[in-house]
């Protein structure tokens, strides 16, 4: 038939490498790319609406749908849990369209393990020096956090070989152009 297959696609790499801008510039180039909304005990921020910029849980609710296996992947971050629903992802998918989640990669490890179609794609840095630069110039972490950050990121980048694909991100242009060519392969299969 030879059209598109709705796929999970699973986007990870160290902070700093650019995965959000890059993935907010493919569903630019490629607007069917469907989201999903996370779920947080977190409270909201201002203009933030539940259900829509995140479902939020309080801590037992929470807790209760770990418990019952309801959550695709989760953690824990500064103290708050974030989690992609499992519902969300098979909804979306259901629906014919492909999707992308912008997570960890612990996270992408227990995606894969629950859906095995799903294609993992890291987001290299061209170098530890130039993630280094970035973490930097954001001028927003302190010495302590960009040396956590740059530990995390090594240990990280060693696993880039258990992804379905890499794409180096030294030029967001050309990293966006080899992303979507990669969503596009996989989508034709």
């Amino acid at each position: 038939m030879g059209g598109v297959t709705p796929t999970l696609f699973v986007i990870s790499g160290p902070s700093g490498a650019g995965k959000g801008t890059l993935v907010a510039l493919l569903r630019e180039r490629h607007p069917g790319l469907g989201l999903t909304v996370s779920a947080t005990t977190r409270e909201p921020r201002e203009g933030e609406v539940d259900g829509k910029s995140y479902y939020f849980l309080s801590d037992d609710e929470f807790k209760r749908r770990v418990d019952a296996g309801e959550f695709v992947e989760w953690a824990e971050v500064h103290g708050h849990a974030y989690g992609t629903l499992a519902s969300e992802v098979s909804s979306k998918l259901a629906s014919g369209s492909s999707l992308v989640l912008e997570i960890d990669v612990q996270g992408a490890f227990q995606v894969k393990e629950r859906f095995p179609d799903a294609v993992l794609v890291f987001i290299m840095p061209p170098s530890l020096e130039v993630l280094s630069e970035r973490l930097r110039g954001r001028g927003t972490e302190t010495a302590e956090s960009i040396e956590l950050r740059l530990a995390n990121a090594e240990r990280e980048m060693a696993l880039a070989d258990r992804y379905d694909d890499v794409v180096v991100n030294d030029d967001l242009d050309r990293a966006c152009d080899e992303l979507l060519a990669v969503i596009e392969k996989h989508e034709r299969n």
